[in-house]
């Protein structure tokens, strides 16, 4: 497996409290996902993450993904494919790092994050 471990910063943690207050969301896997999703689906590349040993959630990578982690992963690949970084452990987990940063910082400042939630009709 290419990445075995999921971490977060206190302040991206800080930033999914705000987001899981406002969802109702309770799962950091959940956010983290559409947080993944949004930022691949933006064609810029994310600016690089410090890694700073600021670990304030850590998932694996299997709860982070769960049935469908997998997809997420050749997802990230492909994105790194196309942005010319390299397929190798470090490359890939550098980025997912840089695409959750991004993708939790979009997530949090979106303003009508309850509207777009209510729209999916979730359970």
């Amino acid at each position: 497996m290419i990445i075995e471990t999921v971490y977060l910063s206190q302040k991206e943690k800080d930033q999914l409290i705000k987001i899981k207050r406002t969802t109702g969301i309770k799962n950091w896997n959940i956010l983290c996902r559409w947080a993944l999703c949004l930022s691949l689906r933006d064609k810029t590349q994310p600016p690089a993450v410090e890694v700073t040993g600021d670990h304030a959630i850590e998932m694996t990578w299997k709860v982070f993904g769960g049935q469908d982690h997998e997809i997420y992963l050749a997802l990230l690949k492909e994105r790194c494919k196309n942005d010319k970084a390299l397929l190798n452990k470090e490359s890939i987990t550098q980025q997912l790092r840089a695409h959750l940063n991004r993708g939790i910082l979009h997530l949090s400042a979106t303003k009508n994050l309850n509207k777009i939630i209510e729209k999916l009709d979730l359970p």
